[in-house]
């Protein structure tokens, strides 16, 4: 069934305006009635306005990411509405890049139309954005939990945040994640697909493990390591633990696809075992592997995780070990594109990629497939 043509609803609200704030979007069929993707997220204080353009924000990427040509934005946000009609100037300095990057969201598309709803018949994007602020009080108490004493912080550490990139018009400081992926194992020598098997790094895997922490050892300035709770992750991810003086914090989120059945096999293996499955699988993101995992599962975990870890780390560095499809995931995430990057991106082993996401919901890319220190 076609995605060409999507209802996009979305709501942002702010307990105390401005206050603890999260947004809400939800992208609908044309038929209003089969649900084709969600989004939602605590943004920390902000107000009303902010959260409901963060919610258009959200909304338009999902469409973009479903290949939508056409786009029916309904909200009750008058505001917003009239604003990016063109009907009403934006006179708050905090609006003018959020419309921005909602406009430059909109002139991907075909056709998108605007439409003030009332609240009552916003109520999926509503309940969404009231689930994010809801979520405040998690994030606070676990970044408390998380949180390094004051006396034992790194002067440097606030000081050498990176700065906005000119022309992406992201407002804030980024939380930027370090993406290494993990070294050489076995499987990766073969070009088996490895996804919940658990082999160890080889002798060269544990070699460029040591490698890279090393170079990011140079970079200083990071927060935390993050790794994927599989042991060739967990091995690179201590390496560079030990070069920095950082414990090792596991994220089951961060775990590689499940390839199911596949597992082990080579791309030719899983071919000739399942041809018609596989082709399909390689085409569309919702197919999954004969008892594995499709790559819109893996998508929806990595937006947590990606979430969890700008609220935990707010402007801070985080070295991030794990997997081709998470890192690729967090890339796409970061370049606001479609699926079609996760076929098309290559990633060797132990490359560091890096992308930040700001405050304000703006991202960027600035390395990818780093091998240099390898060498």
């Amino acid at each position: 069934m076609s995605n060409e043509h999507v209802i996009v609803e979305a709501d942002g609200g702010s307990r105390g305006n401005p206050g603890p704030a999260g947004y809400g979007a939800v992208v609908f069929a044309d038929d209003h009635t089969r649900v084709l993707a969600e989004r939602r997220e605590f943004i920390g204080v902000a107000t009303n306005n902010v959260a409901e353009y963060r919610g258009l924000i959200a909304g338009l990427e999902a469409a973009t990411e479903l290949g939508a040509r056409v786009v029916e934005v309904r909200m009750d946000s008058k505001l917003v509405v009239e604003q990016m009609s063109g009907r009403w100037k934006i006179k708050h300095a905090s609006m003018i890049p959020l419309a921005d990057r909602a406009r430059r969201l909109t002139a991907a598309f075909d056709r998108v139309g605007f439409t003030w709803i009332p609240r009552a018949e916003n109520s999926h994007a509503d309940r969404l954005a009231n689930e994010a602020m809801d979520d405040a009080s998690v994030v606070e108490e676990v970044r408390g939990a998380l949180s390094t004493p004051a006396e034992e912080r790194k002067p440097a550490q606030a000081a050498a945040a990176p700065s906005s990139p000119g022309w992406t018009g992201a407002v804030g400081r980024p939380t930027r994640l370090l993406l290494l992926r993990h070294g050489q194992t076995a499987l990766s020598v073969e070009r088996r697909y490895s996804g919940r098997g658990n082999p160890p790094l080889t002798e060269l895997g544990r070699e460029q493990a040591a490698r890279a922490a090393k170079m990011l050892a140079t970079k200083g300035d990071i927060a935390a390591v993050v790794s994927s709770p599989l042991d060739r992750a967990r091995e690179t991810a201590e390496a560079a633990g030990a070069a920095l003086g950082a414990p090792v914090r596991v994220l089951d989120g961060l775990i590689e696809t499940d390839f199911g059945e596949w597992d082990g096999l080579t791309f030719a293996e899983a071919a000739q075992r399942d041809p018609e499955l596989h082709a399909r699988w390689l085409g569309d993101t919702a197919v999954s592997p004969p008892g594995g995992e499709s790559f819109d599962r893996v998508r929806e975990r990595i937006e947590s995780v990606r979430r969890d870890l700008v609220a935990l780390y707010p402007g801070q560095n985080v070295v991030t070990v794990s997997h081709v499809t998470p890192i690729k995931t967090l890339l796409q995430l970061a370049l606001g594109v479609g699926p079609s990057l996760l076929y098309r991106l290559h990633l060797d082993l132990a490359s560091l990629s890096v992308a930040e996401f700001y405050p304000d919901g703006g991202s960027s890319v600035r390395l990818v497939n780093d091998t240099s220190y390898l060498n």
